[in-house]
């Protein structure tokens, strides 16, 4: 079975997060609104000025050069902040700053450059136009107009838009709620400072963690199973009752140890496949377990990696209103040597720069990641075929770089 494939029956089967939260515009940023944003008040509410100056009415100045100068009473003076009403009299003019509210009858602001910088009286050098320099109301927000569209991502432009409304409030989908399981009675915490022989880190725990909370989501259960059927059953409708999406690692193959479709099924999970076409991560697994879509990934870190990259973000775009997630995949030209013909469809770690893809000269085996530190994506390589230096090959974005 196609990857595709595999994807599209998890996707049959998943629905949005559809619960809302009520968070302050502050809390908000890379979560998704719920519903649209719309103006309320004009932005700017009243007329302001676009700089120092001095407010005018350009019919007055129409004629006024360095050669003759026009010269007219200063009423007063706004700074930003100020709303001080000098009504209009004929030749005259208000002292005004940047952002400060410009009184009725004034249509425009010279700039102080070109006047005398008169207190009383101010003499005037330059010719305006009408509104030149004059922030009228609603100039960059209307009544009516969208701030925010549903299912928009927030950012932080969003958020200052949000500010200049006075929004105190958005309304926004519950942030997705991700559990974790690495299998293996092998696998220790980073913080254990010595190992013993036969233990590992449990590296691809870390890395599936910090994926998964960089992009906002939460990991709400997070646990190392030993090699028991018993308690691997329990953590996993332990897992589906308080997350969104379960990914397990580890125990998909068929060694002695390898428990997961045996454990799954004994849990009452939906087998939606088992393997598919690809290399590394044959043997991966998705499920749906008590209406929960289940990722049982390889214990092996390339291998999960990759298949985490492949079904993941596909799932979390769907079920967070994300579009934004799903997989980016071009093509570039083929800078490396890469002989190897593969049997199965294979995803080998590259960098891409400038439309060229480039293969680190080190292992690509699945149990390898330390040279993934030099890759930002994925070549994807149809099963049979041979490449060579100059082909156009397609590749597929690294989200974890």
């Amino acid at each position: 079975m196609e990857i595709e494939e595999c994807v599209d029956l998890f996707l049959k089967k998943v629905t949005p997060v559809s619960e809302i939260e009520r968070v302050r515009p502050t809390e908000a940023c890379g979560r998704v609104v719920a519903n649209t944003v719309r103006v309320e008040q004009p932005v700017p509410a009243f007329p302001k000025s676009a700089m120092d100056g001095y407010a005018v009415r350009a019919a007055d100045i129409a004629d006024a050069s360095k050669e003759q100068p026009v010269a007219l009473n200063v009423l007063g003076e706004n700074c930003a902040g100020d709303c001080n009403e000098l009504s209009y009299i004929s030749s005259s003019a208000v002292r005004v700053m940047t952002g400060a509210y410009i009184p009725e009858g004034f249509d425009a602001v010279i700039r102080q450059e070109d006047t005398d910088y008169g207190m009383d009286k101010v003499t005037v050098y330059a010719a305006v136009k009408p509104y030149a320099n004059y922030c009228k109301i609603g100039e960059d927000m209307k009544v009516g107009e969208t701030v925010l569209e549903r299912n928009w991502q927030i950012t932080p432009l969003h958020i200052g838009l949000l500010a200049s409304i006075g929004e105190q409030h958005v309304n926004v989908y519950r942030r997705l709620r991700v559990a974790l399981i690495s299998t293996g009675s092998e696998l220790v915490p980073m913080e254990r400072t010595v190992l013993k022989k036969g233990e590992i880190y449990n590296s691809i725990l870390y890395i599936l963690k910090s994926a998964v909370e960089r992009e906002g989501f939460v990991v709400s259960y997070e646990k190392v199973c030993a090699d028991e059927e018993p308690l691997l059953e329990r953590m996993l409708l332990e897992a589906a009752d308080c997350a969104d999406v379960v990914i397990t690692t580890g125990g998909v193959s068929v060694g002695k140890k390898d428990l997961l479709p045996a454990v799954l099924e004994k849990a009452g999970a939906q087998r939606l496949f088992t393997r598919a076409n690809i290399q590394p991560g044959t043997p991966t697994i998705g499920s749906i377990l008590n209406g929960k879509p289940v990722l049982s990934l390889s214990g092996n870190p390339y291998a999960a990696i990759v298949n985490f990259e492949i079904y993941f973000w596909e799932l979390a775009a769907a079920m967070t209103h994300r579009d934004s997630l799903k997989p980016v995949v071009t093509t570039a030209v083929l800078k490396s040597e890469y002989s190897k013909v593969n049997r199965l469809r294979r995803f080998v770690r590259a960098y891409e720069e400038n439309g060229e893809v480039f293969l680190p000269t080190q292992t690509h085996a699945s149990s390898v990641i330390s040279n993934m530190t030099q890759c930002n994506c994925y070549l994807d390589i149809a099963a049979g075929t041979a490449l060579s230096v100059g082909d156009t090959v397609t590749v597929r974005k690294m989200r974890l770089c």
